[in-house]
């Protein structure tokens, strides 16, 4: 999930920076240290939107550069549990396939592509073998984040599109049109049966 997010820090103003005025010393110092960069407390972070408040520079003995408190706002995006991501499939692995979600790929282990039995097919897609419904690279699918592990760095995501409602949006799609279909149907059913209760 994208997110706006106020931090207040000390900012370390590296000393190639000290020509320019403070706030826009600060900024490309924040752009250098924050953008690109993933942490836990964060997630990945995007942008640096604005610096709105400086104090006064603080120089610390033996250290060339000088410290800032600021308070100052970036773009993040964070991945949470449960939350329903839409992506693109990035690539498509024999145990899975890989989506691209905001700045980041999440997993789909093979198990979680569908609720059928899957396996590769030789032209490197995810074949449905009762459905006969097919996942290729670059499609666009929903997914939901199932689990987050920050273990070595960026984060590992584990995906599913097992649940209803989830998968290919080409799949989705057909699965609302057979419901609408399936509901059309029931309601013609009951129409009759009444129309006939109603003669005798």
């Amino acid at each position: 999930m994208f997110y706006l997010l106020e931090v207040e820090d000390h900012v370390r103003v590296e000393p190639k920076h000290f020509g320019l005025p403070t706030h826009e010393a600060i900024e490309k110092q924040l752009n250098e240290s924050f953008v690109d960069k993933v942490s836990k407390e964060l997630g990945f972070v995007i942008e640096v939107v604005s610096v709105d408040e400086v104090a006064d520079g603080v120089l610390i003995p033996g250290d060339g550069a000088a410290y800032y408190k600021s308070k100052f706002k970036l773009v993040v995006w964070k991945p949470e549990l449960h939350e329903l991501v839409f992506g693109k499939i990035a690539e498509i692995t024999t145990f899975g396939a890989f989506m691209q979600i905001g700045p980041a790929q999440g997993m789909i282990h093979i198990s979680q592509t569908m609720d059928d039995y899957v396996s590769v097919s030789k032209v490197g897609t995810l074949s449905g073998k009762a459905s006969k419904r097919v996942l290729d690279k670059g499609d666009d699918c929903l997914a939901r984040i199932v689990a987050i592990s920050y273990k070595g760095g960026e984060p590992k995501i584990g995906l599913t599109m097992r649940q209803p409602g989830l998968g290919k949006l080409d799949w989705i799609r057909e699965d609302k049109k057979k419901k609408e279909h399936a509901v059309k149907a029931v309601s013609k059913k009951s129409e009759k049966a009444e129309r006939k209760g109603g003669k005798k």
